[in-house]
């Protein structure tokens, strides 16, 4: 059967699928963002929907007292073999976004790579928002990205992607609604095993295409100012066929 965002046996499989991507490039412009918003390094900072740790390991490594935060236990599970191995003492929790907590208030909180796009309604992303504002300090940053309408509609609506190496083959076929702009992902897998007969596991992930001007307003009414809105990775305004947008918002009231 398949699941909504599971990332349960695709967790496996997921760096090596996201190989292309430079998470060095990207830790150093959060970084950047961070420091320019006064979040300097030895503060604590909670990275939510953090995945296999890419990118907290390497805020870590910039010097921040880093929690990582996941709704997918096996994503986690690799998370924390990673610290491990690097010998990096970070937390990891098994949490959702919208039902985030924290024991003490942290300085700053991250969101990367979508996460987000996976809050399939304004309620849910008010709830993270809300949730957000509760963890922070006075003053707190949180900074997240998101894949745009445009992306999600033009690029990966209606397109299909494949590939096939030796130890997993997959199939990704995506279909967007403009009507509720929802982007269903169908993920099937093929990973071989010592009998050279293949496995076959199936996800369903569902993202969100959500306005930066919604985005702003839930900001708002959760409790933030929106210091910046930027076509990702730069410090520019974004345009119509950005493909992600970066927030940079602080805490301006408690909730």
């Amino acid at each position: 059967m398949s699941v909504i965002q599971a990332y349960g046996d695709f967790a496996a499989f997921y760096d090596r699928l996201m190989a292309d991507v430079d998470y060095t490039a990207w830790a150093d412009y959060l970084t950047r963002l961070l420091q320019a918003g006064g979040v300097a390094p030895g503060e604590s900072i909670l990275d939510c929907a953090c995945g296999t740790g890419e990118i907290t390991l390497r805020l870590h490594k910039a010097g921040y007292r880093m929690t990582g935060a996941d709704c997918s236990e096996r994503m986690l599970e690799i998370a924390q073999q990673k610290a491990r191995k690097a010998g990096a003492r970070i937390a990891f929790v098994q949490q959702q976004m919208q039902n985030l907590s924290v024991h003490k208030p942290v300085s700053a909180i991250t969101c990367v790579c979508d996460g987000v796009n996976y809050l399939l309604s304004s309620e849910d992303v008010c709830a993270f928002f809300t949730c957000a504002n509760r963890a922070l300090k006075t003053g707190g940053l949180l900074l997240f990205d998101a894949s745009s309408a445009y992306k999600l509609e033009h690029i990966l609506g209606g397109r299909t992607f494949g590939e096939d190496e030796t130890d997993c083959t997959y199939l990704w076929q995506n279909c967007f609604d403009p009507k509720t702009r929802l982007l269903e992902m169908r993920l099937v897998f093929f990973t071989p095993d010592e009998r050279g007969m293949y496995k076959r596991f199936d996800e369903r992930h569902v993202q969100r295409a959500h306005t930066h001007a919604e985005l702003t307003d839930l900001l708002e009414r959760a409790g933030f100012a929106a210091e910046g809105v930027f076509d990702a990775f730069t410090k520019d305004t974004p345009k119509p066929e950005s493909e992600r947008i970066q927030f940079v918002a602080r805490k301006k009231s408690a909730l």
